[in-house]
């Protein structure tokens, strides 16, 4: 009788142990199946933006003889100009950018990342890292490397070239250094460095805003302040990068496709943050005026933005959404010439007389 109890015990439990195990396996069915529908809806609002496409492409892909990742252009004049990179890359144009050679220097190191380049006139200034400064009054037609100091606080990542002889860089942790004597010797702008930065802007007026390596605060400097001063950023997204826009306000881009612009009449006060467009979730990355009205943003996956009303409604540029790239910075040196630099040496030329012939079409 005993047995006959102990077998009957052990089916129920076995029975028991079946379906619970049927239930568990229900559960995690069921919520497989919410994941994936959850993941279908997404991706059809993602392919359903309300981003209006723009009436024309104004930008051109041109072809650059290296995959280096470029980090920065600047130009002697309209038709002269320069791209630098890691792994050393000196690039030139003689055409406005349609065509690019190679220029290889003569250096100590042949891996040095050029961070940044400027030029007032005919002479201009490259930055790097290991710490690096090279100089030209030739329009680039020889360059001399500058000893930096082994001391220098951090590596630099920014040069403004502002008068003849007279330059100012930035390094990576926020010191300021101004020469004006042709980089002979460079005086300390700032008495304390504001920590690693994952971005670092300065306005026309030689303001500078940083942002921490982490995107959880941001710093701003003005010429004659002895330090730099820390605000925490205004919302839980972290911040992206951050600049100036032509009328002496700052704008920032934070995770999730977030653009907001300081408000004008309080700059401790920011406007409500605005959205171009859902599917830039994956963060966008630089903003650029071509006009005081006129707005490029740029950002992962060929992702590239445009409003022409300061910001209140936007558009995008789905011509060059098959482009293999991130577009991690656009330039305007002027209203008629841009450019949007992305990896593996991927360079988007504005091209002014597609926008005009395509506007005169529409027209």
């Amino acid at each position: 009788m005993k047995l006959a109890e102990s077998i009957a015990k052990r089916r129920l439990y076995t029975q028991y142990q079946q379906n619970t195990n049927k239930l568990k396996m229900g559960s995690i069915l069921r919520e497989w199946q919410r994941f994936v529908a959850l993941f279908v809806v997404l991706l059809i609002c993602v392919g359903c933006s309300k981003t209006v496409s723009t009436a024309y492409n104004p930008w051109e892909v041109v072809k650059i003889p290296t995959e280096a990742k470029l980090l920065d252009v600047a130009f002697a004049d309209k038709s002269h100009g320069y791209l630098v990179g890691s792994q050393a890359t000196l690039l030139e144009t003689k055409d406005g950018g349609q065509n690019w050679q190679r220029i290889k220097l003569e250096l100590d190191e042949p891996n040095y990342r050029f961070n940044g380049i400027s030029f007032k006139g005919e002479e201009g200034w490259i930055v790097g890292e290991p710490s690096l400064t090279l100089h030209t009054t030739d329009g680039g037609a020889s360059w001399s490397q500058i000893p930096l100091s082994a001391k220098l606080p951090g590596s630099p990542v920014s040069i403004i070239a502002l008068d003849a002889n007279t330059a100012e860089m930035a390094t990576d942790v926020g010191a300021i250094y101004k020469t004006t004597d042709g980089g002979k010797n460079w005086k300390a702008q700032v008495e304390q460095a504001v920590g690693i930065v994952r971005n670092l802007e300065r306005s026309v007026d030689g303001k500078y805003v940083a942002v921490s390596a982490k995107g959880n605060f941001y710093s701003v400097w003005q010429p004659g302040e002895e330090a730099w001063e820390p605000h925490n950023r205004n919302s839980s997204r972290r911040v992206e990068n951050m600049g100036f826009t032509q009328n002496g306000q700052m704008w920032m881009l934070a995770r999730g496709g977030q653009v907001q612009f300081s408000n004008p009449e309080n700059s401790e006060e920011w406007l409500d943050a605005e959205y171009p467009e859902f599917s830039t979730s994956w963060g966008l990355l630089d903003l650029a005026y071509r006009t005081p009205e006129e707005i490029w943003v740029s950002g992962g996956s060929a992702n590239l933005l445009r409003t022409t009303d300061g910001g209140k409604t936007w558009e995008k540029d789905r011509d060059v959404e098959n482009v293999p790239a991130n577009f991690y910075k656009i330039v305007f040196l002027s209203p008629e010439q841009g450019f949007v630099i992305g990896d593996r040496g991927v360079l988007l030329r504005y091209d002014p007389t597609v926008a005009t012939k395509d506007n005169s079409e529409a027209a």
